[in-house]
């Protein structure tokens, strides 16, 4: 963890960049989209969700995105600031472009889908002149989603924050976050993504996630020690392969291989983990913990998200991850005993 040095004369602990909308989460569960009668609203997309977990683990957090000058684009802000996240990036639309919705589908607790509506979505109208250098050279660290490469202006708004964020020794965490229904082609993911992840400290994705990465770079990998190899000797200091239920993988620059645990539960729904672990893992690491602790932290902020019926409202505190995984290793130690 030496190689990730976090510069502590900041403002702020994290900048997220990127994806937000609202989602539409049913109250009923166990059942088609077709036959849910209502839902409930928060606020979604994946910067937008791993901005309100580091925020609710205690971090300075704020956002650089482009929201819908609208009701739902006030609503965001306001529940942005009800979660004291920093909104002095938050850019409001004067295009008439719309807020990108997100219906939450669980048919059954190994089944959940998710029906978006992002054409012409709000958030990816970001551009360059959105994006403040003064407010990045404040931030200790900047999370960066595949998501907000998917097209323009918001791709070149990217690639800027994250020039910035080299020139003045601002950690880059990039989460690939691969949505198919954003982009036009592989090829097209790819290269993009690629051309982002070769300027981050910290790349964090799952093991098909990588697969589209890679497609320009190792067409055909499926290895994660080939993975890691080849980004660490990009730029990257730390490289973490997510698998699901099996854990998760990270390589650290100086050869150290860790694994991660795992906390099996019984989920709700699967949407939220990613978003949840990614939080606990960038919030552990710019608060001085060692890369198995953020990684447990993850693990922990995933098993609980995923036993809720949403994403960012979901998202626990440190208190509450602590309690988890001391009570969930304390149950599990006393039905080995039995």
């Amino acid at each position: 963890m030496s190689e990730i040095i976090f510069q502590k004369d900041r403002k702020l602990d994290i900048i997220a960049i990127g994806r937000i909308g609202v989602d539409l989460n049913p109250n009923e569960f166990n059942r088609p989209l077709e036959e849910t009668e209502s839902f409930t609203r928060t606020v979604g997309g994946s910067p937008a969700n791993i901005a309100v977990a580091t925020s609710k683990y205690g971090m300075n957090t704020g956002f650089i995105g482009k929201i819908a000058d609208d009701s739902f684009g006030k609503y965001i802000a306001n529940y942005f600031k009800s979660k004291d996240i920093d909104t002095e990036g938050l850019i409001i639309d004067k295009n008439n472009h719309k807020t990108g919705l997100a219906f939450v589908e669980i048919k059954s607790p190994k089944e959940s889908n998710i029906i978006m509506y992002r054409s012409d979505a709000v958030d990816l109208k970001l551009e360059m002149d959105d994006i403040s250098e003064e407010y990045i050279k404040n931030s200790k660290a900047i999370v960066v989603s595949g998501t907000a490469l998917a097209a323009s202006p918001s791709r070149e708004a990217v690639l800027l924050a994250l020039k910035y964020a080299k020139k003045h020794k601002t950690i880059v965490f990039f989460d690939v976050d691969y949505r198919p229904y954003t982009w036009n082609s592989l090829d097209e993911t790819s290269l993009y993504c690629s051309l982002a992840a070769e300027k981050c400290d910290v790349i964090i994705g799952t093991r098909e996630e990588f697969d589209v990465l890679e497609g320009v770079d190792l067409p055909g990998n499926k290895d994660d020690d080939e993975t890691a190899k080849y980004w660490l000797n990009n730029s990257s200091k730390l490289v973490i392969v997510k698998r699901g239920s099996d854990g998760s993988t990270a390589y650290l620059k100086n050869g150290d291989k860790k694994l991660g645990e795992v906390f099996p539960v019984k989920p709700l729904k699967t949407q939220g983990a990613g978003d949840s672990y990614a939080g606990g893992v960038i919030s552990s690491m710019i608060k001085g913990k060692s890369i198995e602790e953020a990684m447990q932290y993850g693990a922990g902020a995933a098993a609980i998200v995923v036993q809720e019926n949403s994403c960012s409202e979901a998202m626990p505190t440190e208190e509450e991850i602590n309690h988890f995984i001391i009570n969930y290793k304390k149950e599990a130690l006393n039905a080995s005993q039995s």
